[in-house]
């Protein structure tokens, strides 16, 4: 008979010591919730975005979003894979002053172009924006974003010129706006990044002239050219003081130079592809001096003489030096 007394007991200071806790906190800054529900509502309160509730704290919970654990000020916004969200980027990403990263990748129904309020962010370090159907032109008001580490707007419909205004941000060291519909030519002005170790990833557009002797003088670690209509000499893009170079894709372009010549460092050089150009000249030897080359494809150009002995030079496919003018020497037939 004592246990129910004893049980009412502990339920009666339970309820009790209850009543004594304070409610539960919201840590979530108004301003950036208030912002936070506005973009949802910009882009159709999509399902994705269910637990962008006002009654609930941004920091805790809500999908895509984090916060900074001392301020509580919302740092990064990460959307993905979502076939149902449609809308524009909403202007409003601009109002999040204290965003790091704002990504947004494989929305296929996310359309209208960049938003310039983007330009507000000073502390964003990573542009994310992959794999969607927006349009319009690159803002050139993006080169003001002085934090920027990383650009990536790679498979977009983007379109008209790049603006030479982002080879003035300080701390860019990636920028991949391949896969869209970019014209004009490749500022020259991009030689003057000041990383030490840059990766430029252009390929799969329509841009045209020449590459820009001036990005000889980047540290570029990887260069990805291909797919454009670019002409002219591109062997200043290797070379002896290429120290970090370890990947160049300069394939299905309208290049011609002499590729007699060119210098390579070995310390990285791991990937060439210089395929369907008009390169002549003969194979050099210093790609022998390559310890590191996975990838070496030559093919459809003007190149003869005989293949280079040693290196990996004869462990490549014959496919990778077909359709030359004279080009022979194993993995091809013996030279006559």
């Amino acid at each position: 008979m004592e246990t129910p007394t004893i049980s009412l007991f502990c339920l009666s200071l339970f309820l009790f010591a209850a009543t004594l806790m304070p409610p539960s906190v919201s840590v979530c800054n108004a301003h950036d919730k208030a912002v936070l529900l506005k973009i949802k509502e910009e882009l159709g309160n999509p399902y994705a975005l269910t637990t962008w509730q006002s009654g609930s704290d941004c920091c805790k919970g809500w999908y895509a979003v984090k916060c900074n654990t001392t301020t509580h000020r919302i740092t990064e916004i990460l959307v993905q894979y979502d076939d149902n969200l449609s809308g524009q980027i909403p202007a409003a990403v601009g109002d999040l002053p204290y965003l790091e990263l704002l990504f947004f990748h494989k929305l296929p129904k996310l359309t209208g172009t960049i938003p310039e309020t983007v330009a507000k962010l000073k502390y964003l370090q990573m542009l994310w924006i992959t794999w969607t159907n927006i349009t319009g032109p690159l803002p050139a008001i993006i080169g003001k974003i002085k934090s920027l580490t990383y650009i990536n707007l790679a498979f977009n419909n983007l379109t008209g010129p790049i603006p030479p205004s982002l080879s003035s941000l300080p701390n860019l060291d990636y920028l991949d706006i391949s896969r869209n519909k970019l014209t004009g030519s490749i500022p020259p002005s991009f030689g003057s990044f000041q990383s030490k170790d840059f990766s430029l990833r252009l390929s799969h557009n329509q841009l045209s002239g020449q590459i820009p002797s001036s990005l000889g003088d980047a540290a570029l670690d990887a260069v990805d050219l291909s797919r454009n209509m670019l002409t002219g000499d591109a062997s200043f893009l290797f070379g002896k003081n290429k120290s970090v170079l370890s990947y160049v894709d300069l394939s299905r372009n309208m290049l011609s130079f002499d590729f007699s010549n060119v210098e390579f460092n070995p310390t990285k050089l791991q990937y060439i592809d210089l395929n369907h150009n008009g390169i002549y000249g003969k194979l050099p030897e210093g790609l022998t001096e390559l310890p590191n080359l996975q990838f070496l494809n030559v093919s459809y150009n003007m190149l003869c003489g005989r293949i280079p002995v040693g290196g990996r030079l004869q462990s490549f496919d014959q496919y990778n030096y077909l359709h030359n003018k004279c080009l022979c020497g194993n993995p091809l037939p013996v030279c006559k």
